[in-house]
């Protein structure tokens, strides 16, 4: 039995931490296996490509929020504004920077090589670029690969689009790996890998989609950060990741079948309450206490866009293994910090008519204007569109100074109560009416 401060996880949770302990163990082995390191961001990865050179992959982000959940994360940011970072600066930016600073030792305590390649996918987010001239400083002469990916300013991608992205992998991306490897690139490999993330994303899909069941047996924003972390990071394109989400499938589907609701650090919640729909990422250096305000008031996140950064799967892409090229292209145009604001309405409308949802929740990021920009817009159309309550909260990253539990918490009661009051006022007119 957990003791009353250990998390209950699912097996799943636990087999995802393995699978990322043991990235962190390969990479550390690097100087033994002569494994090439990429440094490269999640939205928009080019995980089968790198994969397909037999170089691993290493996500700042992945760090960041990883230090930020283990309490390291302070440490590296005021590091960081040591030598001259705002405090308006990306948290990310900073707890990556710092933690480079002080010997770049990884969250899980083992060294992380410096990088052979800089893969700078850049996808929506300004502030990628900014973080790689950091990086471009930091380690001096490594070798830099730019894959700029264009805005869905329109809101569709183009066949333009995906010739300028195919352009730019040949002629630049894949000539830079094929040099720090040693490798001669393998598209059939590629196409293999790809056939590999079809079949996860599949199964992704499907996993959260039973949050459409009442009562979910998923928290697709909590607990669903842990689902996507093998998909979103260095597993894509592996048996690895596919024998994860099967696991992980039939681990949902069994609660399912049983009719219960999602596992939280405190055992199953025993009664859905109150079903939400969730803009934003979550806090990482509070995560367990943020997630216990929502668990005690029976609130389940039944959709999230957070859990769409690295792929919005649902919609109907998954990576080609006829088309490899194309396919990255597209995947990397296709991710929700890359669709322009009428897209994300629309997307985050769709999830709360489907899901069945009794509100929306924005948790906006002090220091993340890629997701923060045109938030409170979001929150006007979806009121107007949905007709349900929403409700707006703001919290950081991986910066535990601007996480206020009392505020946060005393704005989610608020919420919810007016949630309740919603549902006796709904509840009584349909008894009304019969």
């Amino acid at each position: 039995m957990a003791s009353p401060h250990e998390a209950i996880k699912e097996n799943s949770m636990i087999l995802q931490k393995e699978m990322l302990g043991n990235l962190f163990k390969e990479l550390a082995n690097t100087k033994f296996s002569e494994k090439k390191v990429v440094y490269t961001f999640v939205p928009g990865n080019l995980t089968e490509l790198i994969l397909s050179f037999d170089m691993l992959p290493v996500y700042p982000e992945i760090n960041a929020l990883q230090s930020g959940m283990r309490k390291k994360s302070v440490e590296y940011i005021r590091e960081a504004e040591k030598i001259g970072f705002s405090e308006d600066v990306c948290t990310y930016v900073k707890c990556d920077i710092g933690m480079m600073l002080k010997g770049n030792i990884g969250p899980t305590g083992e060294s992380i090589p410096p990088p052979d390649l800089l893969l700078l996918s850049y996808t929506g987010c300004f502030t990628f670029m900014k973080w790689f001239e950091n990086l471009e400083q930091l380690y001096p002469g490594v070798p830099i690969a730019m894959l700029h990916t264009p805005y869905q300013e329109d809101g569709f991608i183009s066949q333009e689009q995906v010739n300028y992205m195919k352009k730019q992998l040949i002629e630049d991306v894949i000539p830079k790996m094929e040099m720090v490897s040693g490798k001669k690139f393998d598209i059939n490999r590629l196409a293999e890998m790809m056939h590999k993330s079809a079949i996860a994303e599949d199964l992704l899909v499907n996993i959260l989609e039973t949050a459409k069941h009442k009562p979910s047996p998923i928290d697709a924003y909590f607990a669903g950060v842990y689902y996507i972390g093998p998909i979103f990071t260095a597993f894509r394109g592996t048996q690895e990741a596919v024998d994860y989400y099967k696991t992980l499938y039939e681990e949902v589907n069994e609660r399912l079948r049983l009719g219960l609701g999602p596992i939280t650090p405190e055992g199953e919640l025993k009664k859905e309450k109150f079903r939400l729909v969730v803009e934003g990422p979550p806090n990482w250096t509070n995560f367990r206490e943020f997630w216990k305000i929502f668990y005690d008031m029976g609130a389940v996140i039944v959709a999230s866009s957070y859990t769409k950064v690295g792929g919005v799967y649902d919609l109907g892409f998954r990576h080609d293994p006829s088309q490899p090229l194309e396919s990255l292209g597209k995947y990397c145009m296709g991710c929700y910090t890359n669709m322009n604001l009428p897209q994300r309405v629309d997307l985050l409308s769709k999830y709360v008519k489907e899901y069945s949802a009794d509100g929306f929740l924005i948790n906006s990021i002090k220091s993340c204007n890629s997701f923060s920009a045109g938030q409170l817009m979001i929150m006007r159309e979806i009121e107007q569109k949905c007709g349900v309550p929403v409700g707006f909260i703001e919290s950081d990253l991986v910066d535990p100074r601007y996480f206020s539990y009392a505020n946060i918490k005393n704005r989610l009661e608020s919420y919810f109560q007016m949630l309740d009051q919603r549902k006796m006022i709904i509840e009584q007119e349909l008894v009304n009416h019969v």
